[in-house]
């Protein structure tokens, strides 16, 4: 079978592995750092099964959070001060 290919890159990038608990519930986060997101880090909510890559102007966004991990504004609300410490 013939494929197409846009591209394929191995590349090595910085992994932190990151467990908090907020107001509400226990957080499980996988931060991977590369250059491939210009700037930003993709983070995975291991819980959930949800990622998004994310800059700190992703984090002030209204509702992105909510969003993308499928979070009430409550949850939210510890996930982003958590990243805005990250990214900031």
């Amino acid at each position: 079978m013939e494929r197409f290919f846009l591209y394929d890159d191995v590349e090595d990038t910085k992994t932190r592995f990151v467990s908090f608990t907020g107001k509400t519930q226990r957080y499980d986060l996988a931060i991977l750092q590369s250059s491939r997101f210009f700037g930003k880090v993709l983070v995975l909510d291991i819980q959930f099964g949800r990622f998004a890559i994310i800059g700190p102007d992703d984090v002030e966004e209204p509702g992105y959070l909510e969003h993308a991990y499928n979070r009430t504004e409550e949850e939210a609300a510890d996930l982003r001060e958590y990243l805005t410490e990250l990214l900031g």
